[in-house]
């Protein structure tokens, strides 16, 4: 195999980039885009100028030149432990955590935690919400749905208030610290969502997207049960965005003497757009949808094979647990078209 590397002529760069691009560590690579960096790292690192005096992967970062495997372990030790964001291709800014210089883990978390618990809603008063509710028709279908997520609301609240202010107690030393503290701890330290609050919750890329999430979600339901039904609804920040539809379709049934639930589908139409929403955008990973009407009608028609039947997701993640609905829209091109490019609507992008 040696010999092959090296054939007649020296080193067979592209053998070389092959077995490690492709074999050795491309084997267990499944996602093409990642494959595709490991190629270009490939390209980029292994070739004739990696002998070369001049050669780096980065500033400090060079090919040791060791005659024994204890000055190669000392080489290795002489490295920084954290590496630069700029080792990697990013912007020097990528690894900022937030803390303070000198500040310890516990420290930097015991602040986050005061932050947090300053700008966490207060609790939802039961006789109040039950009080706003019969005042809004509390058999009313979409009324049942927002006592259910209000409930749902106030459990991640009131846990979010307990862990953070045990947290705190914890990193003080007035009470022991327990498994989902220190859980919570390591995790707010790496703005990561703790395990005890996911559970009861939602799914976001960091901590900063989550909590801000919780007082956009929270905003919808509070502003909902305090000045009545809004004319527009965010489905994202649903904990259960089919139980709304469902909602909906059973006030609709209601509403019309003579429909039944199981005759009454989903169906939808984007409003109108401006005419500058509809000029040609320049290339983009996602764009936004206009608002979206989604209405229920009495009817157990097929839907006309010209609409494209478009995937609704709560993240993106196509998974069944983020799968919401399919809605059908108006297409100039075929159907095809948009299936083979994998076109979806994102409730949420983060």
């Amino acid at each position: 195999m040696m010999n092959f590397y090296l054939g007649s002529r020296g080193v067979s760069w592209s053998t070389v980039r092959y077995m490690i691009g492709e074999v050795q560590y491309g084997g267990r690579v499944t996602d093409d885009f990642d494959k595709r960096l490991l190629n270009c790292f490939a390209r980029v690192w292994f070739s004739e100028k990696m002998f070369e005096p001049s050669f780096c992967f980065y500033t400090g970062y060079k090919i040791p030149l060791c005659k024994t495997l204890d000055q190669y372990f000392e080489y290795i030790q002489s490295l920084p432990p954290l590496d630069n964001p700029e080792v990697f291709g990013l912007h020097p800014n990528a690894d900022i955590t937030g803390g303070g210089v000198g500040e310890t883990r516990e420290a930097i978390v015991y602040r986050l935690s005061e932050d947090m618990l300053s700008k966490l809603p207060p609790d939802y008063v039961p006789h109040e919400v039950k009080a706003r509710l019969i005042k809004m028709g509390h058999l009313n279908s979409m009324n049942i749905f927002l006592k259910q997520e209000i409930d749902r609301m106030q459990k991640v609240i009131s846990i979010l208030r307990n862990s953070l202010s045990d947290l705190k107690l914890a990193i003080e030393g007035t009470i022991i610290m327990s498994e989902n503290l220190r859980d919570a701890l390591d995790n707010m330290y790496d703005a990561r969502i703790p395990q005890i609050w996911k559970r009861v919750s939602w799914d976001s890329s960091t901590l900063g997207f989550w909590f801000t999430e919780l007082l956009e979600r929270n905003a919808q339901f509070s502003t909902w049960i305090a000045e009545g039904r809004p004319n527009v609804f965010w489905m994202t920040g649903f904990f259960n965005p089919q139980g709304f539809l469902t909602a909906m379709r059973q006030e609709v049934t209601r509403a019309h003497k003579g429909w039944a639930l199981d005759s009454v589908t989903i169906h939808n139409e984007v409003l109108r757009q401006t005419k500058e929403e509809i000029t040609s955008p320049p290339a983009v990973l996602f764009t936004q949808l206009p608002v979206l009407h989604i209405f229920a009608i009495n009817s157990t028609a097929p839907k006309d094979p010209k609409l494209y039947v478009c995937p609704v997701y709560k993240k993106p993640r196509r998974t069944d647990l983020t799968f919401i609905t399919v809605v059908y829209l108006r297409t100039v091109l075929s159907p095809d078209h948009w299936i083979l490019r994998g076109v979806a609507l994102l409730c949420d992008i983060k």
